[in-house]
């Protein structure tokens, strides 16, 4: 793909990011944004079982019962004190505007009881929060990934002077904001409850993502100096190819360590790191994709535009 021109083909890129962040937005919709407990509010119940249970069948039963929306995991891990027994431990978010009654907590246990293999005097917990500080939890995310676009702004501007500041400080915010479109449509279609674990990745995701772009934008800089003769699309084509290798390269290498993590986390069933490497991994995937598709084709449309000047 060294002669490949990126520029000709952008709107083929454009499209596939459409389609996707369409989809997205229909599924939405259709669906909702799933938030967990700690966003939404709502009750989170710990209950120890001797087996795995069917979880379908305990989400009917408890909505039927609550009348309320109930999203039910099974997590099993090994016993710390023995390697060769499982501990088997039945998650349930009931996410609402008021957390659960004891009586309500009450149902919910005599139903796992009555209807499941729930162990006797084993590990149970309840973790309840109240809408406000779910609301004051999410806020805070969405604060510091705000700050963090606004410093990359700022950044992008004064580092990349030589080429219009603005418009690639611009585009690389565009590309930044695809990204989290990217990871938001994926949570939306395969309807993936959103905790705090999401907002940590997706700051991740953005500092991976505008490394990436900062390199083809210095290459682009660096070729302008050097290719006066040539013109802008060759410059950015020529940046874009002469970056390709070592930008996957390095996504690739990133990708199997955060894949390796998921795999592990996945198999010993440790849900927080699942939730961390999982967005991280559509993230990553999509960030070397912005970086090397949009963000540049972008600019130098922006460049070859009115906008130029700025």
């Amino acid at each position: 793909m060294s002669n490949f021109d990126y520029i000709k083909n952008k709107n083929i890129f454009f499209l596939i990011s459409l389609i996707i962040i369409a989809t997205g937005i229909v599924f939405y919709f259709i669906n909702g944004f799933q938030l967990d407990v700690q966003f939404s509010g709502g009750t989170r119940m710990l209950i120890e079982t001797n087996s795995k249970v069917d979880v379908n069948k305990v989400d009917n039963m408890v909505e039927e019962a609550l009348g309320k929306s109930v999203t039910v995991q099974m997590l099993d891990t090994y016993n710390p004190d023995d390697s060769t027994k499982k501990i088997y431990m039945l998650r349930l978010d009931i996410a609402g505007k008021e957390t659960l009654s004891e009586e309500e907590g009450s149902i919910v246990k005599n139903i796992i009881a009555e209807n499941f293999d729930m162990k006797e005097n084993g590990n149970q917990d309840v973790l309840s929060v109240e809408p406000s500080i779910g609301r004051e939890t999410m806020i805070s995310g969405l604060k510091a990934a705000l700050i963090a676009s606004v410093l990359i702004v700022f950044y992008v501007t004064w580092r990349f002077s030589a080429m219009s500041g603005l418009p690639a400080a611009l585009t690389a915010l565009v590309a930044l904001f695809h990204d989290i479109l990217i990871v938001g449509s994926f949570y939306t279609i395969f309807r993936i409850p959103v905790n705090e674990l999401f907002i940590t990745a997706i700051l991740t995701i953005l500092g991976y993502s505008i490394n990436d772009t900062i390199v083809i934008y210095d290459r682009i800089r660096e070729n302008s100096r050097l290719m006066k003769k040539q013109t802008l699309e060759e410059i950015v084509n020529t940046s874009i190819n002469q970056s390709l290798r070592r930008t996957i390269n390095t996504t690739v290498t990133t990708l199997i360590a955060v894949i390796t993590l998921f795999i592990f986390a996945s198999v010993n069933n440790i849900s927080s790191l699942v939730e961390f490497s999982l967005p991280i991994i559509v993230g990553f995937i999509s960030g070397v994709y912005s970086s090397i598709f949009i963000a540049s084709p972008l600019w130098l449309m922006i460049r070859k535009s009115g906008l130029r000047r700025l």
